[in-house]
């Protein structure tokens, strides 16, 4: 929580002032009594002591006051609300590593799995489109809010070829600002790229991740697989296995130069997770809303609590 008047809370430094002035009030209030009746007698005086209702009321009062300074400072919280004109690119990598099976049932399936429940996971509002990269890129679907065609984009995913990231940054950068108007401010937009690998063939994927950063729009990249992946190759020696580990050094650094995130999956189930989190959080932004209004209405009816307790056990307000 945050304030939007801070210095303001400097006024809660009376509450301690307040407390000693109400305690040094008792003991006035002690002193008198006891001055008034020998100690023996105070039962047949005062046979029925209020104990703990005596204070009550002012603490109410005191718990009162602090609240309404609270409020006197303008209190925020963050909170997340959903952004109708966001923009996402699902990227992914259809290498022929991404037919390694150390992610069930491969890595290709797992990550059609995921995307699609990415789809499940965003407003129908947000425009989401498709595209898969190997040696070379294929947008498979512009950015769109019929999130029906995305999921039938995702069935035409062929395992092929080399890994170009830095050409499937690019591609997704051209298609998320190819209706941008000059001088206007870009839409919120994201890419989230997925991949086993680093880049083999194309552009440099840290200069088209640079380009992401000038243009606003992060890369949330997605790491997959294990260290003991393979995949087997038919040569003309015969067939081998070919060791695929994933390399997430470089998918790391894309998502830190483009001001994204990344992060690393090693099985179906953390996948799936990775997609579902960040469809809720591309598809919603943080903003601070004010929350005075709840701090003085309940300063307001701590007060008429006190007020009503003091009232009607002692016929007086303090």
């Amino acid at each position: 929580m945050t304030f939007l008047h801070p210095l303001t809370l400097l006024a809660l430094l009376a509450i301690p002032l307040l407390i000693w002035w109400y305690v040094g009030q008792q003991r006035r209030r002690a002193a008198a009594a006891a001055a008034f009746a020998a100690p023996k007698l105070v039962p047949s005086v005062a046979p029925r002591q209020p104990r703990w209702r005596r204070h009550a009321p002012m603490l109410v009062f005191a718990i009162a006051l602090a609240t309404l300074i609270l409020a006197a400072a303008r209190p925020q919280r963050v909170v997340a609300v959903p952004i109708d004109t966001a923009s996402i690119i699902l990227a992914n990598d259809t290498s022929g590593s991404m037919a390694s099976t150390d992610v069930a049932p491969d890595r290709l399936q797992a990550a059609e799995r995921a995307a699609r429940q990415f789809l499940a996971s965003v407003p129908g509002s947000v425009r989401v489109g498709l595209l898969e990269f190997n040696t070379h890129v294929s947008l498979l679907q512009s950015p769109t809010t019929d999130h029906a065609l995305v999921k039938s984009a995702l069935a035409q995913l062929k395992i092929t070829g080399g890994t170009a990231i830095g050409d499937a940054i690019r591609t997704s950068l051209r298609t998320l600002t190819a209706n941008q108007k000059a001088g206007a401010k870009q839409p919120p937009a994201a890419i989230v790229l997925l991949s086993d690998g680093s880049n083999d063939v194309g552009s440099d994927p840290i200069s088209a991740a640079q380009q992401a950063a000038a243009d606003h729009i992060p890369i949330y990249t997605v790491v997959l697989g294990t260290a003991h992946g393979t995949v087997t190759e038919k040569r003309a020696s015969g067939t081998v296995t070919v060791p695929v580990p994933p390399d997430p050094s470089q998918l790391a650094q894309i998502a830190s130069v483009s001001h994204g995130k990344s992060f690393t999956a090693t099985d179906a189930n953390k996948l799936s997770t990775v997609y579902q989190h960040l469809g809720a959080e591309l598809s919603h932004k943080k903003i601070k809303r004010e929350i005075t209004s709840s701090f003085a209405g309940g300063g307001l009816a701590l007060l008429l609590l006190g007020g009503v307790a003091s009232l009607t056990w002692f016929g007086r307000l303090v």
